[in-house]
């Protein structure tokens, strides 16, 4: 029914998406029932013509007794093409090699009524904990790879859904337009012999007085022929429907209605002459003109659909609504809208932290909510404790299912998400930064960068301490690696000393510590791989010289402060 019913709404409406149709067929239906578990498979299959679904068996638990100490699982539908009698085999092999922990019984109650396969756990066992450890180590949780590669017009094709069901809908025209010619060219064929036996009733004296006195047969047929007859009620017919309506391939233009009467042909000739006596009594007469006027009027029918694109659609649409009426049952296979199978990130809230990383390596995070707005005026609340000599380097918010950029002073890039930092409260320090990132013994964090997605439009600036600049695509820091990854290549005395997120469009200012700056456009400095060394973007005056500050200029004045507190505001 479903597939009807988008067949029947794309038939209506040619421009409905994919998406759309989903509203129709949401997915797969399989004869054995059981339940699909995640529809983005299903919605990616439909929208490129490739995607995997995850089909699980029905079950649910059941107490054995009283107290509630033990359970069972019951098993009620599998899903498509898995035996029942091996998914029970593998079970119990399962069992027996100590591979599948908990289960005490395993038993087939299956009769008449449907299937039922009990599955006994031990007392304390966690049926939950169980049945994933089934759905890993069986077919009760199964893959199907869907693949919608089809011929159209002899050629092998990748289809999406709407595409799938464009192609069975012109199918679906031409199998009709060739239907409909085929039994146009029958009706017309029946019509033409007919027309011919009413022309014989309206003259049927004379006909069968030019019946006896021909020698033969052949030279009655060729009587009839020559003769110009009286068309009767012929006239009248063909005037609703057309004089051609009626005419089959192949029969020329000289017979038929012509001037002074009607000519019959070889066809009709043949027809009266096998035409039975029993034929000629009123009765048959008014058969024969009742099959000749229905028979019109299935010509103009099948006319009309083969010349009026609107008829031919109707046939498709009212064919598509008898196969539902007459096929069509209640969806077996139920939709579960997410895939159960739970990553640790599923389990932990979103929420905005504020996280800090000091110079001395101790990171924290703290929820936003935990800071309360203050008057002016207010002195605040600590966010962190640090000790002597320790300063915070890096303070910033973002979500807890966040990533965090971590690029180090020996140019590497290290993945850590948001959650994964500590949370603790005001007078902690935090934890050592160096027990979340496999950091070197000499390898400190200069730079931490979140993201929430890896958009196509945005980079990641870096600056050395030599004065290098570089710029990579920021997708090229969307595959995370335990151990890290090169961000960009240095020289054994270099090493990095900033990084920012850009859109390609803004200004880079490079501060050196002798007191030099310099400014200039981002898109000076083309995108580079990330094994790439970058390009020199500020000279430096001398061997003591070098890069300590790169920053992105989002304001029209610039405030800079020495370590001796002196500050100096400029104008860009």
């Amino acid at each position: 029914g479903e597939v009807v019913d988008a067949c029947v709404a794309l038939l209506e409406n040619p421009e409905l998406t994919v998406g759309d149709l989903l509203q129709y067929m949401p997915g797969p239906d399989f004869p054995t029932a059981g339940l699909i578990h995640g529809v983005q498979g299903i919605v990616s299959a439909y929208k490129t013509g490739r995607g995997r679904i995850y089909v699980r068996a029905r079950t649910h638990t059941e107490p054995l007794d009283q107290r509630g100490g033990r359970e069972a699982i019951v098993i009620t539908e599998l899903p498509y093409q898995v035996n029942k009698a091996r998914l029970i085999e593998k079970i119990a092999e399962l069992v027996r090699e100590k591979r599948l922990e908990g289960i005490s019984e395993l038993r087939d109650e299956s009769d008449k009524d449907g299937m039922r396969v009990v599955i006994e756990l031990r007392r304390g066992e966690l049926s939950d904990v169980v049945l994933n450890n089934l759905y890993k180590q069986t077919p009760l949780q199964s893959v199907f790879g869907i693949n919608m590669v089809g011929l159209v017009d002899g050629q092998p094709r990748l289809l999406t859904l709407k595409e799938l069901l464009e192609v069975f809908l012109r199918h679906r025209r031409e199998v009709i337009t060739r239907r409909t010619l085929f039994e146009l060219r029958k009706a017309r064929e029946r019509a033409h012999v007919l027309e011919g036996q009413m022309v014989a009733l309206a003259n049927i004296d004379a006909v069968i007085a030019l019946i006896k006195a021909s020698a033969s047969p052949a030279d009655a047929k060729q009587g009839l022929i020559a003769e110009v007859w009286e068309p009767g009620a012929v006239t009248q017919m063909l005037e609703r429907a057309g004089a051609e309506s009626t005419r089959p391939e192949g029969v020329g233009e000289d017979t038929g209605l012509v001037e002074g009467g009607y000519r019959l042909s070889e066809t009709q000739a043949q027809a009266i002459l096998d035409l039975r006596l029993h034929r000629l009594t009123a009765l048959e007469q008014d058969k024969i003109l009742k099959e000749f006027s229905e028979i019109i009027d299935k010509i103009q029918e099948l006319q009309e659909i083969l010349s009026n694109p609107d008829k031919l659609q109707a046939v498709i649409r009212e064919e598509l609504l008898e196969i539902r009426e007459r096929y069509a049952d209640d969806r077996r296979t139920e939709l579960v809208e997410a895939y159960t199978d739970l990553t640790i990130e599923d389990l932990i809230p979103e929420e905005d932290v504020v996280v800090t990383l000091s110079h001395g390596g101790y990171a924290k995070a703290r929820p936003v909510a935990a800071y309360q707005a203050q008057r002016r005026g207010g002195r605040g609340r600590a966010a962190a404790r640090v000790k002597d000599e320790d300063f915070i380097d890096q303070l910033f918010i973002a979500n807890s299912h966040d990533t965090l950029l971590c690029f180090s002073s020996r140019g590497k890039v290290y993945w850590l998400k948001v959650y994964q930092v500590p949370q603790a409260g005001p007078g902690s320090r935090g934890r050592p930064i160096v027990n979340l990132l496999p950091l070197a013994d000499d390898e400190r964090i200069n730079a931490v960068l979140p993201v929430k997605e890896y958009a196509e439009d945005r980079y990641v600036v870096f600056a050395t301490s030599r004065g290098t600049v570089k710029k990579t695509p920021l997708t090229a820091f969307s595959r995370p690696r335990a151990n890290g990854i090169i961000a960009v290549e240095l020289r054994d005395d270099d090493r990095l000393i900033g990084a920012e997120i850009t859109d390609g469009a803004q200004d880079i200012m490079l501060f050196a510590r002798s007191g030099k700056a310099i400014r200039f456009a981002e898109s000076d400095v083309r995108p580079m791989g990330r094994t790439a060394a970058g390009v020199r973007g500020l000279r430096l005056s001398g061997g003591d010289d070098e890069v300590i500050a790169l920053t992105i200029p989002r304001e029209p004045m610039l405030l800079i402060a020495t370590e001796n507190g002196y500050g100096k505001r400029t104008a860009l």
